[in-house]
Parts: structure tokens; C-alpha cells; sequence
């Protein structure tokens, strides 16, 4: 699979800048989640109400998706990344001096960010399919990859704060304001999003409304759902599961964490490679079947040696699903912008359904063997994934 030739400009700057986009957003997000425990010891909440508190991210972030496709195609994804970087920034700031003053500051902060977040998510995505058009070779999930990176990133300067004893004020200021500033300098390099004249620039979000009734888009969604679904079960039960189900220190079940995050970080880095030369279909249909094949071997496997060998390939399996499916919603560049507002609208929606699902399942039968229930949504991305095949107009 090839996509369309290389555009004169030299796209070098632009595939930086978005790499630091990705970069950025994996920081700040995993800055917020490691003083998470700080932050609720100082308002006193309890799991419940705690949960509830973290909504408001995913609340934001819900409304912003639905609404970025028309704010990316209105004002472009150099605009749009820039002014969510700054609002991020606000919010994460607000978030980390509001918490001595209550709850509700917390929330209101962490609904700003969810939005700022959601938008600036469709808008890096929409840059990197220019630049992955422009480059002429499948990149878009070695920019994901840049995501987990920063993610790691974060965690291990977050690691370093609390050992340190930073105050969380300090900490999450420091790091709004150097993401904030950072972000806004790297999008001046971002290389125009090329929609054309019909593009839903006008007409509000009435207009981008549409997209939500084309059949390809929406099994781009369900696609991108299903390895979503694998994906942030994976971030959210893997560890617990191997502490409860197999009985591990606490330790164990945080490295088997770290296994699955290296394995599809490793994954979204070198798998580029493989659908420039075997294309997108059968490259992400066979990861969906190492994806089951990992996810039985976590789940049924006798030990837990044979549990983190499970770990590895379910990681390594989910890692192209995602950013495979913002390129099937970009394929058209006149209308990008919706489409990827549209799939990953439906992809979110595994990340706020998929832990409280999990979690009922695991009341009944153990966490470890409702897990298996991620390998039916798998042969449905299996079922659906001709979907994702390049539009005609973005191949040679």
C-alpha cells in the first residue's frame, strides 16, 4: 500500500512539530494522572467520588469531540492545537491550585481540560495524516508511538516529584506552562490541512453533523472502538489482574503494566514498516488475532510467566488500531477534520464504557477472566476491517 506522492514542500518541520504535538499531550496528561492520589487524599474522596471527579475529564472531552470537526476544519489543526494547548494549560494550572479550595474548582478545571484535550486530539491527528500524505509512507502510528513516550515521560517526572516531595501546585504549574508554551512554538511548523473549497467550513456544526451518517465512517468508528476497548482495558485492569487473579506483589502486577505500555509502544514504532508493504487490512487483521491470542493466554494462562507473555503480545496487538483508524478518517483530506471528530467520538466512548464494564463483569467472575470479553469485540474489528482500505483517491 502507497499513499499519494510527496508534496514540494518540505514536510521535515512539520513531521517534528506534530511529533512534539503528540509528545506534549502524552506529558500533560500523564502529569495530571501521576498526582491523582495527592490530590485525593488533600479533598478526602472516596473511590466513588473520586471516579466521578475524573469523569468530568472524559464529560469535556466528549463535547469537544463532537464539536472539532467543524472548530479543526473552521480554523485549521495549527489554530486549533495552539489555542487547546493554552486552554490545557489554564485548566491543568487551575486544577493543581483549585484542589485547595474544593472540589468544584477541581472539576470545573478538569472539564476545561477534557475539552482542551479532545479537540487538540482531533487536530494532531488531522496534522499528522497531512504529514503522513505528504511524506508518502504510513507514519501516523509512529506519531502515536511519540504519545506513549511523553506519557512515559510524564509518569517518570511525575515519580520524581512525589519522591522528591514537589508540592503538586508547583509541579503541575511548572509543567502546564512549559507544555503550554512548548506546544503553541512547535504548530508554527505545521503544514496546512489542504481542505478544499467544499470543505464544512461554514454552515456550523449542523453541517459536520452529516458525516455521522456515512456508512464508512461509522464502521471506521466501530473499528477504532474495538481496539480502543483492547487498549484501555489493557492500561486499566492489567496490573490489577495480575495482582488479584494470579496472586502477584503488587510490583509484579505494575510490571506486567509496564510490559503491555514498551510492547505497543514498540508496536506503533516499527509497525509502519509493515503496512507500507502489506497493507492496512491484512497487517491490522492479523494484529487483531494476536491481540485474542494474548488476551487467552493472559486470561487462561497457568502462570504467570505465561501471563506477561500474554501481556506482550496483547500490547503489541493493539498498537496500530488506533492510529490506523484516524488515517482511514483522514484518507480525504477536504474532509478529514469531521471524520476523524466522528470516529474518534465512537473510539472515546470505549474509554468511558470499558473500565465500569469490566469492572461489573469482574464482580461476577474475577477480573482477570472478564478480560476475555475484549476478545469478542476483537473479531468484530476483525469483521469490520475492510473499512479501513485507502479510499481510491489516496493511492497511486
Amino acid at each position: 500500500m502507497t499513499l499519494s506522492a510527496p508534496v514540494t514542500a518540505d514536510p521535515r518541520p512539520a513531521t517534528r512539530a506534530t511529533y512534539a504535538a503528540f509528545i506534549w499531550s502524552g506529558v500533560a496528561m500523564a502529569s495530571w494522572a501521576s498526582r491523582i492520589p495527592q490530590i485525593r487524599d488533600a479533598l478526602h474522596l472516596e473511590p466513588s467520588k473520586l471516579g466521578l471527579v475524573l469523569l468530568s475529564i472524559a464529560a469535556g472531552s466528549i463535547v469537544s469531540l463532537l464539536a472539532s470537526g467543524h472548530i479543526v476544519a473552521r480554523f485549521g489543526s495549527r489554530k486549533t492545537v495552539a489555542t487547546m494547548a493554552l486552554l490545557l494549560m489554564l485548566a491543568l494550572a487551575g486544577a493543581a491550585s483549585g484542589y485547595h479550595f474544593g472540589v468544584v474548582p477541581v472539576v470545573l478545571s478538569l472539564l476545561l481540560f477534557g475539552f482542551a484535550n479532545g479537540a487538540w486530539d482531533v487536530a494532531m491527528n488531522v496534522q499528522g495524516a497531512v504529514v503522513e500524505r505528504a511524506v508518502g509512507r504510513s507514519i501516523m502510528a509512529r506519531f502515536h508511538a511519540g504519545f506513549s513516550v511523553g506519557t512515559v515521560a510524564g509518569a517518570l517526572l511525575g515519580a520524581a516529584m512525589v519522591a522528591t516531595h514537589v508540592p503538586v501546585t508547583l509541579h503541575l504549574s511548572l509543567t502546564a506552562l512549559v507544555v503550554g508554551a512548548s506546544t503553541v512554538y512547535a504548530v508554527r511548523n505545521f503544514m496546512p490541512d489542504g481542505a478544499s473549497p467544499d470543505a464544512p467550513t461554514e454552515g456550523g456544526l449542523a453541517h459536520t453533523l452529516r458525516f455521522w451518517r456515512e456508512p464508512r465512517t461509522l464502521l471506521v468508528g466501530v473499528f477504532v472502538l474495538a481496539f480502543a476497548f483492547a487498549e484501555g482495558t489493557g492500561i486499566d485492569w492489567i496490573g490489577i489482574a495480575v495482582i488479584d487473579g494470579y496472586h502477584a506483589p503488587a510490583a509484579v502486577g505494575t510490571l506486567a503494566f509496564a510490559v503491555f505500555l514498551a510492547a505497543m509502544t514498540t508496536g506503533r514504532w516499527f509497525g509502519p514498516n509493515l503496512l507500507d508493504r502489506f497493507g492496512r487490512v491484512p497487517v491490522v487483521r492479523a494484529l487483531a488475532v494476536l491481540t485474542v491470542a494474548g488476551l487467552l493466554l493472559f486470561v487462561f494462562g497457568p502462570n504467570t510467566p505465561l501471563a506477561f507473555v500474554g501481556a506482550l503480545l496483547w500490547g503489541v496487538g493493539t498498537s496500530l488500531g488506533f492510529p490506523v483508524g484516524m488515517s482511514a478518517a483522514s484518507d480525504d483530506p477536504a474532509f478529514a477534520a469531521p471524520r476523524v471528530s466522528v470516529v474518534a467520538s465512537i473510539g472515546y466512548c470505549a474509554f468511558l464504557g470499558g473500565p465500569p464494564l469490566i469492572g461489573f463483569l469482574g464482580d461476577h467472575i474475577t477480573v482477570v477472566r472478564a478480560l476475555a470479553a475484549v476478545a469478542v469485540l476483537m473479531g468484530v474489528a476483525s469483521l469490520v476491517a475492510s473499512a479501513v482500505r485507502p479510499l481510491p483517491a489516496t493511492t497511486e
